[in-house]
């Protein structure tokens, strides 16, 4: 008498669009911090992520900033390759997701790390007035952005009144 194992519960492939988001905005926010890290940390040389100490620390910190953002982006895409294998992925709210991250992590930055904690200016040796407002104002409108596809997103997946 042979008996065979229980099989494995079926994956839940609803869709998703909180997951969905989660994910994106993930992956968005883990993007503006590659953008911030390679073009104006190591390509312009405008800052390091801490500049109120020695060279060594500013690169150390870098370096983990580049490690924040390379592991964010690796548990993005681990999150989004579950969602596509569930079939539970949305797009709509995938991409709001995706704006919301970038938003917020330049918003962020640019208010807490630069003004509120003074880790760093976005450059030195400058008026720094219009690299503020240039960078709060970018970020804002991807906030925005976000903000409107999240709205829109929930309004198109709403079941309809009885």
């Amino acid at each position: 008498m042979s008996s065979t194992p229980p099989r494995p519960a079926p994956f839940d492939d609803r869709p998703q669009p909180g997951r969905s988001l989660a994910v994106f905005a993930l992956i968005g926010l883990a993007v503006m911090a590659a953008v911030d890290e390679i073009v104006f940390h190591q390509i312009l040389h405008w800052h390091h992520f801490y500049d109120r100490s020695a060279l060594g620390i500013g690169l150390l910190s870098d370096g983990l900033l580049h490690t924040f953002e390379l592991l964010a982006i690796v548990a993005g895409f681990f999150g989004f390759a579950d969602l596509r294998r569930r079939n539970a992925m949305v797009a709509a709210h995938g991409w709001a997701g995706f704006f919301l991250g970038l938003g917020a992590f330049q918003l962020f930055d640019g208010i807490i790390d630069h003004k509120v904690l003074h880790l760093h200016q976005i450059r030195y040796g400058v008026d720094v007035t219009p690299y503020d407002w240039a960078w709060n104002l970018v970020g804002s409108v991807f906030l925005a952005l976000g903000i409107f596809l999240t709205v829109r997103a929930r309004r198109r997946n709403r079941p309809a009144s009885v």
